[in-house]
């Protein structure tokens, strides 16, 4: 069976989760590649300090993804609305 348009609302939410998903599994593994190189780092303090910068934008991402999506929910609570659904609304439909 061909999809239509109203399947749009399936799709979107589907590929919103997965990339939320991807997201994830990145930062985790990013986090463990940080840290094995700081722990092989050893006494090389350039190495470190790389290692460490990564570890660092590794959190400050988790914090900036976590932050936007507790500000839509935020937002979506305080005008009545839940934004963390996906719905297109055609013509002659109610939503």
């Amino acid at each position: 069976m061909p999809a239509t348009l109203g399947n749009l609302n399936q799709v979107f939410g589907s590929v919103i989760s997965q990339i939320l998903s991807l997201v994830g599994m990145l930062a985790v593994v990013m986090l463990v590649v940080g840290g094995y190189k700081y722990l092989m780092a050893g006494t090389d303090k350039d190495a470190a300090t790389k290692a460490r910068n990564t570890i660092t934008y590794v959190v400050m991402g988790l914090i900036l993804a976590v932050s936007a999506w507790m500000i839509i929910n935020l937002v979506g609570k305080f005008l009545g609305v839940n934004l963390s659904t996906f719905n297109i609304c055609f013509g002659g439909s109610t939503c």
